[in-house]
């Protein structure tokens, strides 16, 4: 067989259609490719492959014959069917947070631990897209100085709760620019030359889930699971790329030199870091990227073990879409080995 059965639920979706572009650009060997969404969406035809394939009602019988199945449908769609998928025979990367912090069920960034992916049960989760980033650019520096204490805050764009949400910046923005009040709806408040520190709900602990969902996804990722971690997660008026100030404390010292160095030898990630010339990751510029970029790196001031850093990423590609075909990858190559061989599965560059 010349390749595999491939679905995607949640397809007309924002992510749902980056994992289009993602499967087509990286030319993962599908033989065979079955869009799934709401019966609201059935009908509709999305481009892959030269053809227009038309988009089917997600049910639990629409996997059978399928072997991987990619979701980005929302956590209660997922909780639905990705174990009726499982059952049928695929193997589901779930972008949601419906298992990802289930002890059976593996959370994956191929940069991290790919060898993770082969304890699978038939569901494999997708983290949240501003761990996955953090993660990604932490983990190298972790393996060359034990990591002690992580502080984050995040700048995240609006495309993270999706495409309503676009139009409503752009929706709200139009009217600022012509006098108009910006009427809020997918956000508590307008979001249009703001930024609103709360997203998803408040927890009782005063973190919101997206905070939380940092430290605990952080944690099982890296198999740390005692490490401080405090997240301040906020919502900014950007369309694409989630951007990071991340204060990290280490067992030793780290010179910023060093961390540099490291990290310029670490898969999937760009250093970009001359201050001098006024270079350093922005969201504006990594939109449609694959990698995670890194620049600001510094001692930090205020600990004689510690390092801050800007880290910023396309949420909806890397941060969604990219992981989950990178998890594909490392299975369809199966061989436990290239698990262990993170630079496999480096992304292959920008589109």
């Amino acid at each position: 067989m010349s390749g595999y059965r491939v679905a995607i639920v949640g397809a007309t979706g924002l992510v749902g259609r980056e994992f289009l572009k993602v499967l087509a650009q990286r030319q993962f060997p599908v033989a065979d490719l079955k869009l799934l969404a709401s019966d609201r969406s059935a009908g509709t035809r999305l481009e892959f492959g030269g053809a227009a394939l038309p988009v089917e009602e997600a049910t639990p019988q629409a996997f059978r014959g399928i072997e991987y199945a990619l979701f980005s449908a929302g956590a209660e769609v997922s909780r639905q069917l990705a174990p009726a998928a499982a059952a049928a025979g695929a193997v589901v990367i779930d972008n949601s947070a419906a298992w990802r912090m289930e002890p059976t069920v593996p959370l994956v960034v191929p940069e991290v631990n790919p060898a993770d992916a082969f304890q699978h049960q038939g569901i494999i989760a997708n983290p949240n897209c501003s761990t996955i980033q953090m993660v990604v650019a932490l983990w190298p520096l972790h393996r060359a100085n034990p990591l002690r204490r992580v502080i984050v805050d995040t700048y995240q764009s609006v495309s993270g709760t999706g495409s309503a949400a676009i139009d409503e910046l752009r929706a709200q923005t139009r009217a600022v620019l012509d006098g108009q009040p910006a009427a809020p709806q997918v956000y508590p408040h307008p979001i249009a030359f703001n930024v609103l520190p709360h997203i998803d709900v408040f927890l009782d602990n005063g973190y919101t889930k997206e905070e939380w969902k940092m430290v605990q996804e952080s944690r099982k990722i890296m198999h740390l699971p005692d490490l401080p971690i405090s997240a301040t997660t906020v919502r900014v008026p950007v369309y694409v790329g989630h951007a990071e100030a991340v204060h990290v404390e280490f067992a030793r010292p780290m010179a910023p030199e060093e961390a540099r160095a490291i990290l310029a030898r670490a898969p999937g990630v760009v250093v970009q870091d001359a201050p001098q010339d006024v270079a350093y990751p922005l969201p504006i510029a990594v939109a449609g990227r694959d990698e995670v970029f890194v620049g600001r790196i510094r001692a930090d001031a205020s600990h004689p073990c510690g390092l801050a850093l800007w880290i910023v990423a396309d949420n909806v590609r890397k941060g969604a879409a990219l992981n989950a075909v990178q998890i594909a990858e490392l299975l369809v190559r199966g061989a436990p080995a290239a698990a262990r061989d993170t630079a496999a599965v480096a992304p292959q560059g920008a589109h």
